[in-house]
């Protein structure tokens, strides 16, 4: 497996640093830049190209939603999309959760969790997969459906957010094994959060029924959980 590159943008030096020190001590991982604020992270990410980006929401000079949202659209601009954002911080709001998402952030990483789960949020995110916390993923997810804030909009005009397709490899796959009718109500009710016994319920099907199409579900989205599947539905417009 190949060295997963990453760039920190943090502008606390200890938290910097520790984050470093952990980072490095795994053998897939390494640790090509540093940046203590916005402007100097911007321009680091232009000139080393890391495969994750881990930054810190409440930088100095300029907010990483901010910061995200100036990288997502010069990455769109040169026609560049490898480098992925990790958001790092301890703001689990969901304005501040949401905003960083609509500004193009790929995953969100709380900074009380274990440096473990981090690696392991690095790893998702390199792979193409959106990581957010499981204490506020069910929250997020039913914001989701209801639009996104962070973009401002006319008072006459309603909130939109652009939301990136499924990647190809997923599109063939949904082109050759189409979700059915039946999945789709399912996967609606996994958005909202609800759990297999909540769907078997709603729908008037046994829970093993249920547990069946959320295989499928699963296979067809190429996700490895339910919020993956949930992630990419709501990104492909799957689910509205």
């Amino acid at each position: 497996m190949n060295e997963i590159s990453i760039l920190l943008i943090e502008d606390h030096d200890l938290t910097r640093m520790g984050l470093r020190a952990a980072l490095q001590s795994n053998s897939a991982l390494k640790v090509i830049g540093e940046a203590a604020n916005a402007t100097q992270g911007l321009k680091l990410l232009e000139t080393t190209k890391p495969d994750v980006a881990v930054v810190d929401i409440g930088l100095p000079d300029m907010d990483g939603i901010e910061l995200t949202r100036k990288f997502k659209r010069q990455q769109m601009e040169n026609g560049q999309s490898n480098t992925k954002i990790l958001i790092l911080t301890m703001n689990h709001t969901e304005d501040a959760v949401l905003a960083a998402f609509a500004a193009g952030a790929d995953s969100y990483y709380m900074k009380e969790t274990s440096i473990n789960k981090l690696t392991e949020a690095i790893q998702a995110t390199y792979a193409g997969n959106s990581w957010i916390d499981p204490a506020i993923a069910n929250v997020v997810l039913r914001k989701m459906r209801l639009g996104i804030p962070g973009e401002s909009t006319a008072a006459d005009k309603p909130k939109t957010v652009k939301i990136e397709a499924l990647a190809t490899e997923y599109e063939q796959v949904l082109e050759t094994y189409p979700l059915t009718q039946r999945e789709l109500e399912i996967l609606e009710l996994i958005v909202a959060g609800c759990s297999n016994g909540q769907i078997a319920e709603k729908l008037y099907i046994t829970v093993g029924t249920v547990k069946t199409h959320v295989r499928n579900i699963l296979n067809k989205l190429c996700a490895d959980d339910r919020t993956q599947a949930a992630v990419r539905a709501l990104r492909s417009g799957l689910v509205g």
